[in-house]
């Protein structure tokens, strides 16, 4: 152990290490400049490429324009996604069947009109017509169904809604 630090003080040792740090400084200068003759190969090459324009920076722009309609994409998606869950509660189908209630009244004047929304609820209404009055009617729909006796013709207007799709 005492021979290594002999050694260690020696002139010997002193210029060996200056050596080496000389050296690896020329290596270090020798590095920089060929890493600068790379790049500046690299931009030239990119410009010729790009037909005078640095093709680089070009790509860099149309990253981030990529990345903003992106971005307005996955809004849009999500905006679509909620308009259609509201749509679907939207009356989106109609069913009318014209008839004629009474004898003595011609001309198909009484109705039974459903409307009804993706999932078949809403509403069916008769209207019934006889020459001294008019009366509408009115009876929820859920699934298709009513909690109220149906007649025929409302039974026929649910069913064309319903068809509709």
């Amino acid at each position: 152990m005492g021979e290594i630090f002999n050694f260690l003080r020696t002139d010997a040792f002193l210029i060996s290490s200056i050596v080496i740090i000389f050296i690896l400084f020329i290596l270090y200068i020798a590095n920089t400049i060929k890493l600068s003759k790379i790049t500046k190969n690299y931009r030239e090459f990119m410009k010729k490429v790009g037909n005078g324009t640095n093709i680089d920076e070009m790509l860099r722009e149309y990253i981030k324009k990529v990345d903003i309609v992106e971005q307005e994409n996955q809004n849009l998606i999500n905006h679509c996604k909620q308009m259609n869950k509201k749509i679907d509660g939207c009356f989106q189908k109609i069913g009318l069947v014209r008839y004629n209630a009474f004898q003595d009244v011609g001309s198909d004047l009484s109705f039974a009109l459903a409307i009804l929304n993706y999932e078949n609820d809403g509403i069916v209404l008769n209207g019934i017509y006889s020459r001294e009055t008019s009366n509408i009617y009115a009876k929820p729909i859920k699934n298709g169904e009513s909690t109220y006796t149906l007649s025929e013709e409302e039974k026929e207007a649910i069913k064309k809604a319903i068809n509709k799709e």
